[in-house]
């Protein structure tokens, strides 16, 4: 038996004859989060006695703490108690969309959800230690001294604090490009994203802009000097550069959502925090006197919500709300640690609005569109209108029985354990801010990139079968950095929540460590409870399964400019990339295989066709006889199923690359680049 320090404790206690009694469940729960609500739901329903202990004074994370315009993706994706949670939010009050309920209504709808359920919750109360006997959790004990013993636990905290006192392996920050061959893995300066002060001169869409204006992308908008008077960087930048692909481990930057009106009646002025310091905001006074005119809803991003609110996020094209940089200490960190971090975001995102609604540096137009915005005074209203929770997008992640990465998110979709689905971008905020060679900054670690509805499987839940059999792990998953980019959203917790509740009941009836039970009966209770384990395909799409040859879809392309993913069209499993019909001559879609040997091969272009499209679009076939380049008309129906237009035929050299490049200058409307077939023609 391993000792574990609660086992230790609890033998110094038995000679001293002060063994704590032990309140006992058939599950704990530990994180009263979006996914271990859930969770609790799931099990609780199922007639198991549920204890659920909640760190901090509130419950329901980010969902009740300031994230209110929901990280949806496809919709079709969610059902289940999520589905369920985010239609009663809406329903609770008139006029509320689906999806961007208040953070008052989630509250409610959360207690209601777990009054009817009858689930007990615990809140003010963290972990001290974990009791292990061989590899299974046996106790947990509770910063007040109190003892919880379960059958099964379920630790559904951001930081996976549970999990980590267990024993379970687990990784913080990302892992190199090597270690999974994820080309959007380790270290990467994100490229320059410029803007003109035209462009940031106008209002978002989300407050009345124009439809076409530019909202959220990651990345620089023009080269802002990143060095004081002194030749030192400015707060928040460094100069640590790495080698790209490699890891680290850093964390992608964090902050808090803040929920804001220009309500009047309804409105309180951002507050000065209690650590002010205007230096930390040089960048940001520099990217504003870099556009001249820039509006407030160009620093940050305004997402709509109900009765006039909006819920404040980074913008991610210049510096926002994002306290990059300060966080990295976090996910391992004690308890006076994370205080200290938690406060200095608190004095960061509150300096920041502060900032831009009175430091004189800050043109008086700026200035004045800031006050037009503030506080929403009937939101957390026990924690002085600033939001609940600390929006911890990553801490650690389990190294569990299956770790999810790049290309179950964008090729191999599918899982014979499938227990729900993802769908929202890989999306990494910036890691680190950097000095460039040329003195300017440059964000790294960024990234956002369309993915296709995947299935999650039941693996990716439950640690290695040698280290702990009765710890389920809805949050904290296994999973890259880069692969969790896309199923860290909360819609996604709840519903790897929802199965681990359902796990978790059967393992115990059943007497199985959780590595052990019935998969497909619990896929059966969850389709009972519509959960969504999967989607047909789009009409009019095509399997890369079902094409012969060598083929290399958009999901594999290498691209340079701006494109954007869609599947409105069908395509090559249900998705495409388009250039936006903008930058034209800036932007290629780089189509790279190596095939498997020398000869003749007939290469195939596959495009979606909508009247908007290009007729004019240069597809350039690089093989070992040179370059060559097609015109594609792309408003005409591809001739060859639909779906694909012959290049010709090419004469190609095992083991060297076969590329197909698509242009974008001088075309006439949208360009679309959906997949490249090589078929063998000798």
């Amino acid at each position: 038996m391993r000792i574990a320090p609660l086992a230790a404790l609890l033998s110094i206690l038995l000679c001293a004859g002060r063994v704590p009694a032990a309140e006992t469940c058939d599950v704990l729960v530990y994180g009263a989060t979006p996914g271990g609500l859930s969770a609790a739901l799931a099990a609780a329903r199922e007639g198991a006695s549920v204890i659920v202990i909640e760190p901090t004074k509130w419950i329901g994370g980010m969902v009740t703490g300031g994230l209110a315009s929901t990280d949806v993706g496809n919709e079709k994706v969610i059902g289940g108690i999520a589905r369920e949670f985010f239609t009663r939010a809406a329903a609770s009050k008139p006029g509320t969309p689906l999806w961007y309920a208040e953070p008052q209504a989630n509250m409610a709808t959360f207690q209601a959800l777990l009054q009817e359920g009858k689930v007990r919750v615990i809140t003010g109360r963290k972990i001290k230690a974990v009791s292990r006997d061989g590899n299974r959790v046996e106790s947990l004990m509770a910063s007040d001294g109190t003892r919880y013993e379960a059958k099964v636990f379920i630790d559904a905290t951001y930081e996976g604090d549970l999990m980590a006192r267990a024993d379970v392996s687990y990784i913080i920050g990302r892992e190199s490009r090597a270690v999974y061959n994820e080309p959007l893995a380790g270290f990467q300066p994100a490229p320059l994203r410029p803007r003109t002060v035209e462009q940031m001169a106008q209002d978002s869409p989300s407050i009345g802009g124009p439809k076409n204006a530019l909202n959220y992308v990651h990345g620089t908008p023009a080269k802002i000097p990143a060095l004081d008077v002194a030749g030192l960087p400015l707060p928040g930048v460094n100069s640590q550069w790495a080698e790209v692909g490699d890891g680290d481990a850093r964390t992608q930057a964090y902050n808090f959502r803040v929920i804001v009106t220009r309500t009047p009646e309804n409105r309180v002025p951002f507050p000065k925090p209690a650590h002010y310091d205007a230096m930390r905001y040089e960048l940001l006074s520099r990217t504003i006197s870099a556009f001249p005119g820039i509006r407030f809803s160009k620093l940050v991003y305004l997402g709509p919500i109900a009765n006039g609110k909006f819920d404040a996020n980074a913008i991610g094209l210049v510096v926002g709300t994002d306290h990059v940089g300060a966080n990295y200490d976090y996910p391992d960190g004690d308890e006076k640690t994370r205080a200290h971090i938690w406060q200095d975001h608190i004095d960061y995102v509150q300096g920041f609005f502060w900032f831009l609604a009175n430091d004189p540096k800050v043109p008086a137009e700026l200035r004045g569109q800031a006050n037009e915005w503030g506080l929403a005074k009937d939101e957390f209203n026990d924690n002085a209108h600033w939001p609940y929770a600390l929006y911890v997008r990553e801490a650690r992640r389990m190294i569990g029985e299956y770790v999810m990465r790049q290309d179950d998110c964008t090729q191999h979709l599918t899982k014979p354990d499938s227990i729900g689905m993802g769908s929202f971008i890989m999306d990494s905020h910036a890691v680190q801010r950097l000095v460039d060679h040329d003195g300017s900054v440059i964000d790294e670690g960024n990234f956002d990139m369309p993915v296709r509805p995947y299935q999650i499987p039941y693996r990716s839940l439950v640690p290695q079968r040698s280290q702990c059999e009765n710890l389920l792990v809805p949050v904290c998953m296994s999973a890259s950095h880069v692969a969790y980019g896309s199923i860290r959203m909360e819609p996604q917790y709840m519903i790897m929540g929802q199965a681990c509740g359902l796990a978790a009941v059967q393992a115990l009836r059943a007497q199985k460590a959780v590595q052990d039970i019935d998969v497909a009966a619990l896929q059966a209770k969850l389709r009972e409870q519509k959960q969504v384990l999967d989607l047909p395909r789009p009409p009019g799409s095509i399997a890369l399964q079902d094409l012969a040859g060598t083929v290399v879809d958009d999901a594999d392309a290498k691209y340079t400019g701006e494109w954007t993913g869609s599947s409105s069209s069908g395509g090559v499993e249900g998705m495409y990339h388009h250039d936006g019909n903008e930058g034209k001559g800036t932007k290629t879609a780089r189509f790279e295989t190596r095939l498997p040997k020398d000869g003749k091969y007939e290469v195939r272009f596959a495009y979606t066709t909508a009247p908007n499209r290009a007729t004019n679009v240069p597809v350039t076939v690089t093989s070992a006889d040179g370059e060559k380049t097609i015109v594609v008309n792309e408003k005409q129906v591809p001739p060859i199923d639909k779906a694909f237009i012959s290049l010709g035929t090419f004469r190609f050299i095992a083991d060297e690359h076969g590329i197909v490049t698509v242009g974008t200058k001088g075309t006439d409307g949208y360009v679309v680049a959906d997949a490249v077939q090589f078929l063998p023609a000798d």
